[in-house]
């Protein structure tokens, strides 16, 4: 069993910072990528940022030169750091992972319960 657990959500005003982090654990050999994603009252989810166990990061248009997703492979957590929010931004954030489990060994694609971020003044 394989469970992400996120933290750092909460309010903040426009044009502050936050950072998300999240942690995978359980029966873990391998994680491939670990990403976030959000979804807004009345939208779709969508990928906000990702980043492989190699370090290649990718970031959805929106918020490329604002936010920044680093990794931890040793430690299995992935962080998203978030300047200059905008009210737009304001969103349930949700942690993903691509991994392989130990015995039996597997890819699973796994889901955090979600933080919610809310940017007003």
């Amino acid at each position: 069993q394989v469970q992400l657990v996120e933290s750092g959500g909460g309010l903040v005003q426009p044009g502050g910072s936050l950072r998300l982090s999240c942690l995978a654990s359980g029966s873990i050999f391998r994680i491939n990528t670990m990403g976030w994603y959000r979804q807004a009252p009345g939208k779709q989810r969508e990928l906000v940022a990702a980043i492989t166990s190699g370090g290649t990061a990718n970031y959805t248009d929106s918020v490329k030169g604002r936010f920044t997703i680093s990794g931890d492979n040793a430690k299995n957590t992935v962080v998203l750091q978030m300047n200059s929010l905008k009210p737009e931004d304001t969103a349930v954030y949700y942690c993903n992972a691509g991994l392989l489990t130990a015995r039996p060994l597997r890819y699973l694609e796994v889901w955090g319960q979600g933080t919610l971020v809310t940017v007003s003044s």
